[in-house]
């Protein structure tokens, strides 16, 4: 007999909500059996949690859920693994040319900031030096009374 999970089962697994486990449902990423009465009762099975775990990492690497479906469900046919694999490896790409390209620009943004606070430690810097030769002069001004 195969191995099938609850909902609850594979949320906690996972560290998802129930709430998110359906949403995937919406989305064509898991199917689950029904059962009990009226079907509402879901049956996850091995193929469901692999799909799961595959679209957890989708995310991670930072695909679209439909980007995700698009990729495990090329897994799911019986065809030759070379168009699937060239299609993950396209869409890896692109996320690739993308965090790159984020990735300059928060260097940018770094860049700027530290300039940004040099300048300000040079400010205050001397801001403090002009009130404190400023105090000096005054305890000196007190002392010739």
């Amino acid at each position: 007999m195969a191995i099938t999970y609850s909902i609850s089962d594979l949320a906690r697994e996972f560290d998802l909500t129930t709430r998110a486990m359906r949403f995937y449902e919406d989305m064509g990423l898991l199917q689950p059996e029904r059962s009990g009465p009226g079907g509402r009762n879901r049956v996850y099975s091995g193929r469901d949690r692999t799909r799961l775990k595959l679209t957890l990492r989708a995310k991670r690497l930072g695909l679209s859920l439909t980007e995700a479906k698009e990729i495990i469900d090329m897994y799911d046919s019986p065809r030759d693994t070379g168009p699937q694999l060239r299609k993950f490896l396209l869409v890896i790409a692109e996320h690739q040319k993308q965090l790159e390209a984020q990735m300059t620009d928060l260097q940018a943004n770094l860049d700027e900031l530290k300039v940004h606070q040099r300048e300000a430690k040079a400010l205050l810097a001397k801001s403090l030096s002009k009130s404190g030769a400023k105090n000096r002069a005054a305890k000196r001004n007190l002392g010739n009374e």
